[in-house]
Order: structure tokens, then C-alpha cells, then sequence
């Protein structure tokens, strides 16, 4: 008897083939949380076995509540700093395969001072601010530790920043003006940083071992059903067949992986192997293909309901339920992948591309009623969080949901007398993938931690606020144009987690000292820090797309930076307008907002493609060039940004004008259109 060959979409007949192998180098060089060592033989045992005691800890500690919030901590960070140097090369060029002693040495020492917290918890707190020299010295060895498992993991720019204010705390008696104080002794800084819970041990960390883990449990447990394969398929079905398909495909897809994945370049290079391809295949060059998956791939970072882990760590900084953080960020992540997906159908119109062969791409109703189940764990989660639920459950009540679909898979597969596609071994690699993942997340808690503590400590915090604010003459405008420049550099080549951390801790104060409401204000530096990931001269993302889609790379970031001009715009209308995040908001407000800011992306989309419903410019004859010529082309972008931007604007009498200007300028272009293709024949 036959085997029965297993399903495809019409869409696996046209993808083009992507070399794993390739894909898989590609990540572990752009991006540090994939350049782990992947053991064989006795070691791998090693790392299965401690991932799987820290799952099972991990969920204990959720399930019972029995465990107090310092010693779980101090767990989660032993975990974690073991795993750091069992899995983590030292460097690069260091052969994967390989586990030298002196990292297994690294991963004891850096497992067992925090360890040192969990044995002696009660002592340690009865001689609170009294500590001995072994407290001293444990602390020292702790606190070096995570700096190199953090230079190894999460990258230097963190690392740099987390040493500057460690120097500061003992240097900052030497120095002039607001950046002075009485300086504090080295047990002081290093207790305050290693034993107290506004050091490393502090509300990031905090977050991350209590829920952040479980959000990272469940992605992994969502990517191991194939949701990532059926959202690529969904989106297909949905826009594959339209002007300029694949771009629209991987605008579509990376919102909707966004809401799982926690890194914009995996999220480039995952679905930015099949669309970036189809995008050149199609006629897209390779500097626009790589920059439409770049750009898409790091908006899927400011997607909720998870957003890369940020927006747990916004509701535990600003004491705000998750569900108003997840409120605020859905009208912003709309409007940014509606200019994306503006700009890519503006693009495929004026090149005069196709979409992809129709009777080649899935049907939307028969592929989700055959795999819409997919989907019911994110259905889950987002209405146990919408329902009032704590992070902790819905997380826990979303891994339930993930378990049933892969037994349901599973038992499905059985019946038609198919080999399981979700199994032990599956759950085994889930745990493993989890545990690997979030190392980086806690390490870059940790080390935000550090710099949260220093600034607790010496007071820095509204010290560098003021200086900000100094800086910019008390000027709103001219401090958010600082905050977004200091933003776009701190942000540059760290992880979303730590980008968040950093840009909020050092420039959001900046902003609520001019009265922002402090919700508009770290959005605003989550925004421009994640959009680091597409600015020149570092843009990891972009770097990524280019090497997919085999194009120069700077090019490809300046054409990411251009695609994602709405995340450079979007910042500054909610905090000139809190109610486009939800706050104090009628409905009717919100849908005027939303449409106005559209039409408005649309404009600014227009001037940067130069074309609309016709290329852009005015037409005339001319007798001696025997033919249409066009002319005033820069004029018409121009107005076309300015109405555009007066949409933006969140302003009644600026969107009337705005609208008013826009309406003209279409007119203009439909009835010019005509014109041209009349003389034409």
C-alpha cells in the first residue's frame, strides 16, 4: 500500500527552495541570540536536562506561588547564567561544537552566586546594609560574570552603557554641574546593585521571571505547530494574488508573526527567505525586497499583544495593567504597517507588477477551515489578558491551549495512519528552545538593572532629564527631536527587550518632565529605539534583507528607513495626541484619527515613490520633443508631503486643510491620468 503523500498549499509549488543551512548562518552572524553552540553527544544531554529542570522550576514557581519574588530571581538568574556559558561561545570564530572548561567554570561560578542568594536569604536580609566581605566579594564575581555573558550574547552597546553608569556611581564626585554627587563606596554600589531589588534584581527582572518566561514558552510551543508556515499561507490566500503580491505577503505575515517573534532580524530572515525571492522573482529589486521584509519585520516588534516582551516591561515601569499597554499600541502598529503596505502597492503600481498566479495560491476558506485551529492558542491568550486575567495565566492558559492542538495534531495524524508530527521529542526541543531564548531577555533585564540601580542610587534619572530639557531650551518639540536621536543610538544593535530597558530608562523622564503623559512617553523611545534596527549605519534588519535578496546594504537600510517613514511620524502624533493611544478616547475620535492618518500616510507615501494614480509631475505637449513631458515633479511631492503631513497632524483645523489639499491634488492626478492616456491613443 501507498503512503499518502503529505499536504501542500499551492503555494509551496511556486515558493522558491531557501537553503537552510544558509538561512541558519545567516542568523547566528547577524544576530548574537542565534550564535549558539548546538552540542552532540554527552553535552547535549547536559543542556537538555538543566533546560527541562528549569522549565519544570519555572512553572512550579508559577502554578504554586510558593516561591517568594527575590529567591525566584535569584533562581531564574542561576538558570540562566549556567545556560549562558554552556551554550554561548566566548567569540564568533569559536567552533560550535566545542565546550572549553573554562566556560563550564564561568556558568558554576556565575550559577552559584546566585545561589549564595537563595541558601542564605535570611541571613542576607537580617544584615541588610551591613554586609560582610564574602557578601562583597560574591557580588564583585556575580556582577563581572553577567557583564561577559552579556558582551558574549546581547552585544556591547548595553554593556558599554551598563559600565559608564557603574564608573559613574564612583566618579561622579570628580565631576562638575548636575552630574556631580557625594560618590559612594564599592560595598555600597556593589550590595545596591547585587542584593537589593532596585539593582539586577530588580521589576525587569522581576517581569521575566514571573510571566516573560511563560510568553517565551508559549511562542516556542506556537512556532513548533507550524502557525508560521499557516500565517504565510493565510496571507498569500488573503493578498499573493494582488498588484505586487509577495511585498503585501511579507508586510501581512511579519505583523502577524510579530505577535510571537522576539527578534525583528529572525523575523526577517524566517519569512523574509520565502517572500524576499518571490519579491525579485516578481520584479521588485533586490534593495527594495530586502528593505519591504526589513521594515515589515521590525514593525513586527511594535505589534501587540506581546511586542517582543516591551510591553510587559512597560506595564510593570509605568504600574498600568497589560491590557492598557496593549490598548495603546494598536492604533500606532496599524498606521505603521498601513504606510508599509501603502508604499509596496505604490511601488508594484509604477513598475506595473503583477500578483502571483491565482490557481497557485491557497484558498482562504478551505486552508482556514482545514488549519484555522492554528490559531486558538493566540485566541486564548489575548482574551484571557483582555478579560482582566493576569499576565501569568493567560501565558499558562495559552500553553495549555498550544499542548491540546498538538495532541489534537497529533491524534489527527494517527487516524490517517501518518507518522505524529507533535511529540515527545517535540516538547522536549520546545522546552530547550525556551530555555535558550530567554537567556538574552533576562541577561539584558539583568544589565538594565544595573543601569536602573545606578540611577536609583546616585539620583541621575531627573538629572539627565533636566539636561535634556537644558538642552532643548525647555522646548517640547526640540526635546523630542533628542529623545528620538538618543533613542535611534542607544537602540542601535540591541535585542527588543534591552532596547526597551535602556531608551526608557535614560530618555523617557526627558518628556514627562514637559508634561507627556508618561504612557506617550515610552512609547515614543520604544518606538525610535526599535526602529534602530532599520537606521543606518547599523540596521540589523536591513543588513539581513539585503543578504537575503543578494543587494547592497546600506542601500537596502536608506530604502527600510524610507518604507518605515511612519514609525519617524507616528511617535510625535501621540504625544501631541494621547488619544491615539486610547487615552480619554471616544470612538468616534479614535475612527476620525485613524482615517486622517491614513490618508495622511498615503500623501507622504506618494511624495517618496513619486507616484500615486500616475507618476508624479505635470504634463504638456510640446511640438519640438514630439511627445508628453513631464515637469514639476519635485513640486508636486512636495505638496503631496505637505497635505500629507497635515493629515498626520493631530489637529482639526490642520486635517481639514490637509484633506482639502489631498482631495485637490488626487482630482488633479485622476483627471491628468485621463488626459495622458487619451493622447496616448
Amino acid at each position: 500500500m501507498n503512503k499518502k503523500e503529505p499536504e501542500t498549499s499551492g503555494i509551496e509549488k511556486i515558493l522558491p527552495t531557501s537553503n537552510e543551512e544558509e538561512m541558519k548562518k545567516l542568523m547566528k552572524d547577524l544576530d548574537r541570540e542565534q550564535a549558539y553552540r548546538e552540542h552532540k553527544c554527552w553535552r547535549q544531554y547536559i543542556t537538555v536536562i538543566v533546560s527541562l529542570i528549569f522549565v519544570t522550576f519555572q512553572l512550579y514557581a508559577t502554578l504554586s506561588g510558593k516561591i517568594t519574588g527575590q529567591i525566584l530571581r535569584a533562581s531564574h538568574l542561576a538558570f540562566v547564567q549556567f545556560l549562558a556559558f554552556l551554550l554561548f561561545p566566548a567569540t564568533k570564530k569559536q567552533p560550535r561544537n566545542t565546550l572549553p572548561f573554562y566556560d563550564v567554570l564561568l556558568g558554576l561560578a556565575g550559577a552559584a552566586c546566585w545561589l549564595y542568594i537563595v541558601i542564605n536569604f535570611k541571613l542576607l536580609s537580617q544584615r541588610a546594609g551591613n554586609n560582610t566581605v564574602l557578601d562583597v566579594i560574591v557580588g564583585i564575581i556575580g556582577i563581572l560574570i553577567l557583564f561577559e555573558s552579556c558582551r558574549r550574547i546581547v552585544g556591547f552597546p548595553i554593556m558599554i552603557i551598563a559600565g559608564t553608569f557603574v564608573i559613574y556611581a564612583f566618579a561622579g564626585k570628580y565631576l562638575p554641574g548636575f552630574l556631580h554627587h557625594r560618590g559612594y563606596s564599592l560595598q555600597r554600589v556593589v550590595c545596591h546593585l547585587f542584593y537589593n531589588t532596585e539593582g539586577i534584581m530588580g521589576t525587569p527582572i522581576g517581569a521575566c521571571s514571573r510571566f516573560i518566561f511563560l510568553f517565551i514558552l508559549f511562542g516556542a510551543l506556537l512556532e513548533k505547530t507550524g502557525i508560521g508556515q499557516f500565517f504565510i499561507d493565510i496571507c498569500n490566500a488573503i493578498a499573493g494574488g494582488a498588484s505586487g503580491g509577495p511585498a503585501k505577503v511579507a508586510v501581512l505575515s511579519s505583523a502577524l508573526l510579530g505577535t510571537v517573534s522576539g527578534s525583528s532580524v529572525s523575523n526577517t530572515v524566517g519569512s523574509g527567505s520565502f517572500t524576499i525571492p518571490m519579491m525579485k522573482k516578481l520584479g521588485y529589486k533586490g534593495e527594495f525586497a530586502g528593505a519591504v521584509e526589513a521594515a515589515a519585520s521590525t514593525g513586527g516588534q511594535l505589534m501587540p499583544p506581546i511586542m517582543g516582551a516591551a510591553a510587559f516591561l512597560m506595564g510593570e515601569s509605568l504600574g498600568m495593567p497589560y491590557i492598557t499597554i496593549v490598548k495603546a499600541a494598536v492604533i500606532p502598529a496599524i498606521l505603521y504597517f498601513t504606510g508599509i503596505f501603502i508604499t509596496v502597492h505604490l511601488e508594484a503600481k509604477k513598475l506595473g507588477l503583477k500578483g502571483l498566479p491565482k490557481e497557485k495560491l491557497p484558498r482562504f476558506l478551505p486552508l482556514f477551515a482545514r488549519k484555522g485551529y492554528m490559531i486558538l492558542p493566540l485566541v486564548v491568550i489575548i482574551w484571557f489578558l483582555c478579560s482582566g486575567k493576569t499576565p501569568e495565566f493567560a501565558a499558562f492558559m495559552g500553553i495549555v491551549a498550544c499542548l491540546l492542538v498538538g495532541i489534537g495534531i497529533s491524534l489527527f495524524d494517527l487516524a490517517k495512519g501518518r507518522k505524529p508530527n507533535f511529540n515527545s521529542k517535540d516538547i522536549i526541543d520546545v522546552a530547550c528552545t525556551a530555555a535558550r531564548n530567554i537567556i538574552s531577555v533576562a541577561i539584558a533585564c539583568g544589565m538594565a538593572g544595573i543601569i536602573i540601580g545606578i540611577v536609583t542610587l546616585t539620583g541621575l534619572g531627573l538629572k539627565m532629564g533636566a539636561g535634556l530639557v537644558s538642552l532643548a531650551g525647555g522646548k517640547l518639540f526640540l526635546t523630542l527631536i533628542f529623545t528620538m536621536l538618543a533613542s535611534i543610538i542607544l537602540g542601535m544593535g540591541a535585542p527588543t527587550t534591552a532596547n526597551y530597558l535602556i531608551t526608557s530608562t535614560i530618555t523617557a523622564g526627558a518628556i514627562i518632565q514637559l508634561g507627556v503623559q508618561p504612557l506617550a512617553a515610552h512609547m515614543f523611545s520604544f518606538y525610535f529605539g526599535i526602529i534602530a534596527d532599520v537606521t543606518p549605519p547599523v540596521a540589523l534588519a536591513a543588513i539581513a534583507g539585503a543578504a537575503i535578496a543578494k543587494a547592497k546594504p546600506m542601500k537596502t537600510a536608506f530604502n527600510a528607513t524610507k518604507l518605515a517613514i511612519g514609525a519617524f511620524i507616528i511617535p510625535y502624533m501621540f504625544v501631541f495626541n494621547s488619544q491615539m493611544l486610547m487615552i480619554n478616547a471616544s470612538a468616534g475620535t479614535i475612527v476620525f484619527i485613524i482615517l486622517t492618518a491614513i490618508i495622511g500616510m498615503f500623501g507622504i507615501s506618494v511624495s517618496l515613490e513619486g507616484y500615486g494614480f500616475k507618476h508624479t509631475g505635470f504634463f504638456y505637449n510640446s511640438k519640438k520633443s514630439k511627445g508628453i513631458i513631464i515637469t514639476f515633479d519635485v513640486l508636486e511631492r512636495l505638496l503631496f508631503a505637505t497635505a500629507g503631513f497635515l493629515c498626520v497632524i493631530p489637529e482639526t483645523r490642520s486635517d481639514i486643510i490637509g484633506l482639502s489639499m489631498m482631495t485637490i491634488l488626487i482630482a488633479y492626478q485622476i483627471i491628468n491620468k485621463k488626459i495622458l492616456l487619451t493622447k496616448k491613443q
